[in-house]
């Protein structure tokens, strides 16, 4: 019987034993650094370089926060958000793609604030010949390829197809226009000379080496170009979402804006 109940006790002290290990090893040890909060941000491509700029000082001045971009075209970004991808805070090169989110309640509507704004421009290579002084001045017969944003999702590209069709030119451009994913994919294909002219956003021409503005569109062509940013409704990191908000409009967000073209 005593034999018994020994060896009883040895088993029952083994079994025992690797709980309280594992216990142990869950509690963090004293004075370690805790886990970071990491917060993602749904961002229009052409706030790529400011934001890329502002997660260095953000980070340094919120220690316990990182921020994870995901950058693509406002469109595209509002899908991923109606169809659950995940996101904690949605910055929008446009109006229309926040409505949407804030008409099916997927943003929570009292963080929403426009933060920045941009002008369009009219642009070619650097060494290109190409000699237009506006808009209106934009012939078909002297251009073979032109790139704009794909209108149904790319912003830019909206505000491009308002401009043509203000000056009587959209019609006639079908057969040269190349459609684009994103404001940057526009660069892109008149920096490599794919295509002899673009429009794109003041802020991306100003961080292009590349390329040369030819003229500036008349803000009166077009919808007012805003930037509206807000949390999104499903984040489960609220505080850190907000405190990046507030960050973008700080003096501190409005001086880097301002350095890469937004007004």
């Amino acid at each position: 019987m005593f034999k018994k109940t020994s060896i009883f006790l040895i088993l029952l002290g083994l079994f025992l034993i690797p709980l309280g290990c594992s216990s142990g090893q869950q509690s963090s040890p004293e004075g370690s650094t805790p886990e970071k909060v990491e917060i993602m941000v749904s961002a229009a491509a052409s706030l790529t370089d400011a934001l890329n700029e502002l997660k260095t000082s953000f980070e340094t001045d919120h220690p316990k926060v990182k921020v994870v971009y995901n950058f693509g075209s406002s469109g595209k970004l509002a899908t991923q958000i109606e169809q659950g991808a995940p996101s904690d805070v949605f910055l929008s090169a446009s109006k229309k793609d926040m409505d949407s989110l804030e008409e099916k309640d997927l943003i929570q509507k009292d963080s929403r604030i426009d933060f920045t704004s941009n002008t369009l421009v009219l642009i070619t290579n650097k060494d290109s010949s190409l000699s237009l002084t506006s808009f209106e001045e934009i012939d078909s017969g002297k251009i073979s390829h032109f790139a704009i944003g794909e209108p149904e999702i790319v912003p830019v590209g909206r505000y491009t197809k308002e401009v043509l069709e203000k000056l009587n030119l959209w019609e006639p451009m079908q057969s040269i226009v190349v459609f684009a994913s994103d404001v940057r994919q526009v660069l892109t294909y008149v920096e490599s000379g794919n295509a002899e002219a673009g429009v794109v956003y003041s802020s991306d021409a100003k961080i292009s080496d590349k390329v040369k503005v030819l003229a500036e569109a008349n803000p009166e062509w077009h919808q007012p170009i805003v930037y509206p940013g807000a949390v999104v409704a499903d984040t489960k990191h609220v505080e850190e979402a907000n405190l990046f908000l507030a960050y973008l409009t700080s003096e501190q967000g409005k001086e880097v804006l301002n350095k890469y073209g937004f007004k």
